[in-house]
């Protein structure tokens, strides 16, 4: 084009030659090309190769056939387990649940719904004596899991006819959340809906209470439904006892072991986003402060450095951190079962046809899957100390372990008190019960994988565009029978404090959340965020404190907080009194709860204020909670519904029904933990 510019200035005469030749050219070139295109190419069509289908092998550990059918086909499976789940306890159950079919003449196989045509479910009864079986634990307000959403959506969108397919489901919920089983329920319903037939009824598991008290009830009654429903008899065959077997690894080089990545080999040093639960990215902690100012406990301020992570978030968000389990654990497992920590090895599924190759990254050490693979400190499920009771030395400690794991009312209670209520965990059970002595290769097949921890960000990504905030509790207390228990990731997180210009790193990725403030920046909030409860909302403050700068309106911005002593664990104070005073916080209502004779907490003050919640209520302000679930949030709702009868003038009724309804329409949202 610059060519043709300098051209046209110099006359008329000197442009229409230039024109002329240029058009030549052009035509030229045209003929030559189309003359080339004949002579290679269209004398040569019917030459044209035929190209294979390229095939992508599947990432390690996941099903290479999205078509469960033809899978349970080929490897004469007739039961398949799926299983929608967050923290891994889902998971684990639908292994046990896979691995009892054997003991009645039947094969089991365990899937991930994520990872299958779940369109091909009705072709199930093509499998004789085939049943599918659903353990679906519920997330959040009654939301799928992760692995769980596109099998939900499916579920609400699809008409696949599902006649002759039988089915149960086992649900895994939390009692103090108003949507108990939410996802258990629904799937149940669906399924019938769509024309599956239910072989038995729905379980229910209640992690506030005793889940696994719960699942080993529904099992012991599930089969025996089962063998009724087929006409089949439990064969008394003992299910083999080992699902993988070991390789020690002595001549793998150290750059080919695993370190504690989640999936890619050497993702910890080499770093590539995107970053997420299977690729955290390695954060720096430019910041880790106290924010109690006296007493016994101990409440963190980190901060993460994603400065060029290129990770998003919104105010609200949830960031997971990987932890790392304590050392002296790790030490003392190493110590008490004689074994070698630093030992390279590889456990891998018998089972050719399983979806998981290992149960976790392999090769690694003992060491790193102490460290990083392993649950540790949980409590050890009935069906661990089944399997672990065929290594006790003495006839006494396998007789009890036998008791502890049974079915029978004794077990239960037995298991609930000396596991549940004494917080026992395995470390504990192998140091009270010495002739126990279980190869640590069993060990690490039996125990459950670490996960991730999950925390409220409580920062803005307008104020804090290169860094994460969080506000952390550090939990340890002292159980009945005088041992320390320490939270996993709190007390690790701990020790990761920048010194000396050095920052230590942690893996983390973001979750997005539905926790959000009101599209429009006018709309007037209530939160209610005692303890470190506020973390989110501290983000919510900072965002409104952005835009009022900013010169949008905003509108009335009320906080509920408390804590047990003003003195000791007024997280944030200075902050939250700035903001008042610069009117970002309209109201700032403040709960002691240890500072008088008696108890006042959030709900009581949300009630001493009720005129001021139902204005803003009725004006179409937003309410949230964060906190405590068993308690608090529970309490705060019955709070909402009291102010709805009195200032609304409403009937119990019709003010539950108003709740509801601003619970669908987004106006009250909680983000709660129990």
């Amino acid at each position: 084009m610059s060519e043709t510019k300098e051209v046209l200035t110099e006359g008329a005469e000197g442009a229409e030659e230039a024109m002329f030749s240029t058009l030549d050219f052009f035509i030229l070139s045209v003929l030559a090309g189309m003359a080339a295109y004949w002579f290679f190419f269209k004398n040569k069509k019917q030459e044209q190769p035929t190209f294979k289908k390229l095939t992508v092998q599947p990432a390690q550990g996941r099903m290479s056939d999205p078509s469960f059918i033809n899978k349970m086909k080929s490897a004469s499976r007739n039961v398949i387990v799926f299983y929608g789940s967050q923290t891994g306890t889902a998971e684990e159950f639908a292994g046990r649940l896979a691995k009892d079919a054997q003991g009645y003449g039947m094969k089991g196989m365990v899937a991930d719904p994520e990872e299958c045509e779940m369109d091909n479910l009705g072709s199930l009864p093509e499998i004789e004596n085939s049943m599918a079986i659903f353990c679906m634990a519920t997330y959040g307000e009654g939301d799928p899991t992760d692995n769980a959403q596109e099998f939900y959506n499916w579920l609400q969108n699809g008409e696949t006819d599902l006649t002759g397919v039988k089915f149960a489901v086992f649900g895994l919920g939390n009692k103090t959340y108003e949507h108990y089983n939410a996802m258990g329920k629904y799937v149940d319903k669906r399924l019938e809906e769509l024309g599956a037939e239910r072989v038995f009824e729905l379980g229910m598991g209640d992690d506030d209470a005793n889940i696994e008290e719960d699942f080993v009830t529904w099992r012991e009654k599930f089969w025996p439904a089962v063998c009724e429903h087929f006409g089949v008899e439990a064969t008394g065959d003992q299910v083999s006892i080992r699902q993988y077997s070991l390789t020690l690894n002595d001549e793998v080089p150290q750059e080919k072991v695993y370190k504690g990545e989640i999936a890619r080999l050497g993702s910890f040093l080499n770093q590539k986003p995107p970053y997420d639960a299977k690729n955290p990215f390695m954060a720096p902690v430019n910041v880790n402060r106290e924010l109690h100012k006296g007493g016994d406990r101990s409440c963190m301020h980190i901060e993460f450095d994603i400065t060029g992570s290129k990770i998003r978030y919104e105010a609200g968000d949830h960031v997971a951190v990987y932890p790392v389990n304590d050392p002296e654990i790790v030490d003392y497992m190493g110590k008490r079962l004689n074994i070698d920590l630093d030992q390279v090895f590889t456990l891998t599924n018998v089972d050719e046809e399983a979806s998981k190759k290992h149960p976790f990254p392999c090769p690694t050490t003992y060491r790193i899957a102490l460290s990083h693979y392993l649950d540790v400190t949980s409590n050890p499920r009935t069906h661990i100390l089944r399997e672990l009771a065929e290594y006790a030395g003495d006839e006494k400690d396998k007789e009890f372990l036998m008791k502890l794991s049974s079915s029978s009312a004794e077990g239960k209670n037995l298991y609930s008190d000396w596991v549940v209520k004494d917080r026992r965990n395995i470390s504990a059970v192998l140091e009270d019960l010495p002739s126990l002595n279980p190869p640590i290769d069993h060990l690490c097949e039996l125990l459950p994988r670490l996960q991730a921890r999950y925390y409220s960000i409580s920062s803005s990504p307008k104020v804090h565009n290169t860094s994460i905030h969080i506000t952390a509790v550090v939990v340890k207390y002292q159980t009945r029978t005088d041992r320390t228990m320490k939270g996993v990731a709190t007390n690790w997180l701990a020790l990761k404090k920048p010194v000396n210009g050095i920052k230590p790193k942690v893996p983390i990725f973001v979750r997005k959340s539905q926790f959000r403030l009101p599209f429009k920046a006018n709309t007037p909030v209530i939160m209610i965020g005692p303890g470190t409860g506020l973390a989110p909302f501290r983000g919510f403050i900072q965002e409104r404190n952005y835009l009022k700068k900013d010169g949008k309106p905003v509108g009335d911005t009320v906080l509920y907080f408390g804590c047990r002593h003003k003195a000791h664990d007024f997280i944030y104070q200075e902050e939250l009194e700035d903001y008042q005073n610069d009117g970002t916080l309209s109201k700032l209502h403040l709960a002691f709860s240890r500072d008088t004779d008696k108890k006042v907490y959030v709900q009581h003050l949300l009630q001493q204020n009720m005129e001021e919640t139902w204005k803003i209520i009725e004006g179409g302000g937003h309410v949230y909670v964060c906190g405590d679930a068993r308690n608090m949030a529970r309490d705060v709702h019955e709070t909402l519904e009291k102010i709805l009868i009195e200032c609304g003038n409403m009937d119990k009724e019709k003010a539950a029904n108003y709740v509801k309804q601003m619970q669908n329409k987004g106006r009250y949202s909680c983000d709660v933990w129990s």
